[in-house]
């Protein structure tokens, strides 16, 4: 593996956020994450006994971030790939996808979280 960072343990989204517990109600309800960590200001989201997927929440407010970035997310993209494809898709459909569609050769489904954020749901 080449690179400056070859030793990799993990990668971690943070989204900014004005909107904490319907974010973190999205990201457990739709895609099994569960809180590892949580104060008022932060969540961190995990996936797995392992922790192999992450994602963070950030009070968009808070001082943590400097003044300048102190907003809302306003436009991310996530790509997450899935084993089950249909079935997955059915799912999140009943659970409110908003948007469904085929592109190339692949069928995806996308999803827009409570910040605006777009969610594409691939087959693996």
């Amino acid at each position: 593996m080449s690179g400056v960072v070859s030793m990799l343990t993990s990668f971690c989204p943070v989204i900014c956020t004005s909107r904490m517990d319907e974010t973190r109600s999205f990201y457990a309800r739709l895609f099994g994450f569960t809180v590892a960590h949580a104060t008022p200001w932060y969540a961190a989201l995990v996936r797995g006994e392992q922790r192999q997927h992450e994602l963070a929440l950030l009070d968009h407010t808070h001082p943590a971030l400097p003044e300048a970035l102190r907003t809302p997310v306003r436009a991310v993209r996530l790509t997450v790939a899935v084993a089950d494809g249909d079935a997955a898709w059915e799912r999140l459909a009943a659970h409110g996808a908003v948007e469904a569609a085929e592109q190339g050769e692949g069928r995806h489904v996308v999803i827009v979280d409570p910040n605006g954020v777009r969610v594409d749901v691939v087959a693996a």
